[in-house]
């Protein structure tokens, strides 16, 4: 029985470690990056999103409706856009997370000398994603199946896992988007934040094992974000007693 133990966690091990870019169905575009201010700044988001899709992904942004069949949001990919601080030369790389905030792949940095914001960060964007093209995205038919708080894609049809690995896969609540407190989640390092069409913060998501539940902070409050009933509720204790707020959220 140990033996048997000891194999089906080599086993799962061994997919954690085997992700590749092609098991993604889709990739999700931020509309705010770290190192510029407002939305869609100097068009970076759509300058992005255009590569993408050049690269042969489907991207959608964050803001916008996602069809149905790209529910789970672990089966998608987070692109970000870092900068790298360098003297009279602007160097951007792209980088994606999977949806517990891992990195499953880096480009190489594009590098662009010109003055003019928009035309470098073009430039650079580019010249970044040159190595995305070389990876000759096709999406492979795998899902994500959720095992012990990490994202191993496996293949639908993979009857060689036992009964004793189990899939924890839950669906992510579907967001109302005429809801005008719908507020759109950013993947972070640890979590999401969540922002308002303002954009503000509004809450700020810890992960934890269950990618129905994460620890919220929201006005200094700390409680739980749950999905239960197609839907996201914020709880916490005031005065020793459960409050429970229901929540829109896009992911």
């Amino acid at each position: 029985m140990k033996i048997k133990l000891i194999l089906i966690t080599l086993f799962i091990s061994a997919l954690g470690f085997s992700q590749s870019i092609n098991d993604y169905k889709a990739v999700i575009v931020p509309i705010k990056f770290d190192f510029a201010k407002g939305i869609n700044p100097y068009r970076l988001s759509t300058m992005t999103k255009a590569n993408l899709i050049k690269a042969g992904f489907q991207a959608f942004y964050e803001n916008e409706q996602i069809p149905a069949e790209y529910g789970n949001r672990c089966d998608l990919l987070y692109a970000d856009v870092k900068r790298d601080n360098a003297f009279l030369v602007t160097k951007l790389f792209v980088e994606f997370k999977d949806c517990y905030g891992k990195v499953v792949h880096t480009s190489e940095t594009g590098k662009s000398k010109e003055k003019e914001y928009e035309t470098a960060y073009r430039e650079s964007l580019d010249m970044a994603f040159i190595s995305v093209y070389g990876l000759n995205y096709k999406y492979s038919g795998k899902t994500a199946i959720i095992t012990s708080g990490v994202a191993s894609n496996v293949a639908v049809n993979a009857q060689a896992v036992t009964a004793n690995s189990v899939s924890t896969q839950v669906a992510t609540p579907i967001a109302d988007i005429s809801d005008p407190n719908l507020l759109y989640a950013q993947p972070t390092e640890n979590g999401y934040q969540l922002i308002d069409k303002t954009p503000k913060v509004v809450m700020k998501l810890l992960k934890t094992s269950r990618p129905d539940s994460y620890i919220a902070i929201k006005d200094g409050v700390q409680g739980t974000l749950n999905a239960k009933d197609n839907q996201w509720f914020f709880e916490y204790y005031q005065n020793d007693k459960l409050v429970s707020e229901k929540v829109s959220v896009k992911f």
